[in-house]
């Protein structure tokens, strides 16, 4: 018979186990941001609705201003978002590590080149595995920009992936969380909402 000390411990142990499971990303989804992981001036105020399923298109955010926070080009120089303004921007936020993310990049590689500027921006801590990681898979339209600090993620509190597609002003227009086709009858439907 176990010792109440060893009573206690294995109760403790199966609520801790059982806790843990209620922030389990959706299908094709790869992490969750809780507001307990970041501090209150990081992140951008959150909608009271329940977060979109995974794959479905999300308005809510329409017009809302791109956000200021500065990432890594391929050189390992800052930029912004702003630097991108005057065209529509597909921004992809990915890492090494997810693997709907990856399941996704060849379509969003594909994707890449046309009249949307795509943005794959790695939230991957260590900036020098994301290189080599599009060398290999011979990701040649994309480019590897870094979030090493994962200012992005933070602000939006999202799962990865996410993508959101902003106007050529840098407002908003939509964000679709998990994985896509980029290269399908629906992704080119909505990335064609940025022209017209």
């Amino acid at each position: 018979m176990p010792s109440r000390s060893g009573t206690v411990f294995l109760l403790v142990a199966t609520l801790a186990t059982a806790a843990c499971d209620r922030q389990t990303p959706a299908p094709e989804q790869a992490n969750v941001i809780t507001a307990d992981e970041v501090a209150p001036d990081e992140v951008a105020p959150r909608a009271e609705a329940a977060a979109p399923a995974a794959g479905a298109v999300d308005r809510s955010h329409k017009d809302e201003a791109a956000p200021t926070l500065a990432f890594l080009d391929p050189a390992g120089n800052k930029v912004t978002l702003a630097d991108f303004r005057g065209r529509p921007v597909l921004l992809n936020l990915w890492a090494t590590w997810c693997a709907p993310c990856i399941k996704e990049m060849p379509s969003l590689d594909a994707a890449a080149g046309g009249a949307v500027e795509v943005l794959a921006v790695s939230q991957d801590m260590q900036r020098e595995k994301v290189a080599p990681f599009f060398a290999e898979r011979k990701l040649t339209h994309l480019k590897p920009y870094v979030d090493p600090e994962m200012g992005l993620s933070l602000h939006y509190r999202v799962n990865l992936p996410t993508t959101i597609l902003f106007d050529a002003k840098g407002r908003e227009l939509w964000r679709v969380s998990g994985a896509m086709d980029w290269v399908g009858q629906e992704a080119k439907a909505l990335m064609a909402e940025a022209t017209s």
